[in-house]
């Protein structure tokens, strides 16, 4: 990867990325098999708390997190709805995050949507995130995000990466934008990413058939890498090579806005994803 085709579009978010993300409010438990109820929402076999900040901001972004139900729902098809939505004056990104802990494993998520189109400074995260573990792991974090990060003319949309991916200079080592990837991300696409102790492996295809399909992007990341110290906040974790999980690791989908160019969607226009589906297979 050429680092002045990158670099742009990267510094913008980058340095976003390991903010502190908050666990949801206490959330309405009475969820049926199927759907949204209050502060929950029962999506492809699990439970998700709904990330509520609706009268401050908060990480990433900073944003407002909506609890709106016509902003993050599922629809006939089982499918979840996020989008990001103006109301008097502001716009509210959405976020949920799994009840159940997860830790080494295959995550598979299968995502429709524009993902060309939308709005240069609009993030979709899906990502692996843990409060508990920032000094040890920083945060135990693994992702795949979709994003432009406020540069209209960065062709990347794709990015995989493994935390800390900055500290005062961009890691390159710890991140990957797959060339093979412009201007194929409309439409149905599903991200893999298989995390071990010692080798993380990401995988993208056009589709909804992890394996099958055109291919997107793939990587590895292994032991050989060097270590890296995660900033935040006046703190610093321990060196980390490959994070590992902590008790409550969880997996987290969110669709937000980086406050560059502006707080507002660059082309001023609500955004829309859809998730179809989640998968988790852990291992150990």
């Amino acid at each position: 990867m050429k680092m002045n085709k990158i670099l742009a579009g990267v510094l913008l978010g980058i340095s976003l990325f390991g903010c502190y993300q908050s666990d949801p409010p206490m959330l309405n438990t009475n969820t049926d098999d199927f759907g949204r109820v209050g502060d929950s929402v029962r999506f492809a076999g699990r439970d998700w708390k709904v990330k509520i900040y609706e009268n401050q901001k908060w990480g990433p972004g900073p944003n407002y997190f909506s609890g709106n139900p016509d902003d993050i729902y599922l629809d006939e098809n089982g499918y979840l709805h996020m989008k990001i939505v103006q109301r008097n004056g502001e716009w509210y990104s959405t976020e949920i995050v799994s009840d159940e802990a997860m830790g080494y494993g295959r995550y598979t998520f299968t995502v429709e949507g524009d993902m060309e189109d939308l709005a240069s400074n609009t993030v979709l995260g899906l990502f692996t995130w843990d409060d508990e573990t920032f000094k040890t792991d920083a945060n135990s974090e693994v992702d795949v995000e979709i994003s432009r990060w406020g540069n209209s003319s960065d062709p990347y949309v794709l990015q995989f990466g493994v935390q800390p991916i900055f500290f005062g200079q961009l890691n390159e080592e710890r991140m990957e934008r797959p060339e093979y990837s412009i201007g194929k991300m409309n439409g149905v696409t599903n991200h893999t990413f298989i995390w071990t102790d010692s080798l993380i492996t990401w995988e993208s295809y056009v589709g909804d058939t992890y394996g099958q399909g055109e291919i997107l992007g793939t990587w590895r990341f292994d032991l050989t890498n060097p270590a890296r110290v995660k900033e935040e906040g006046g703190n610093s974790s321990d060196p980390v090579i490959i994070p590992a999980p902590g008790d409550v690791t969880n997996a987290r989908i969110n669709l937000w806005l980086h406050q560059q160019p502006s707080s507002a969607p660059a082309n001023g226009l609500p955004q829309e994803i859809i998730i179809r589906d989640f998968e988790y297979e852990p291992f150990g």
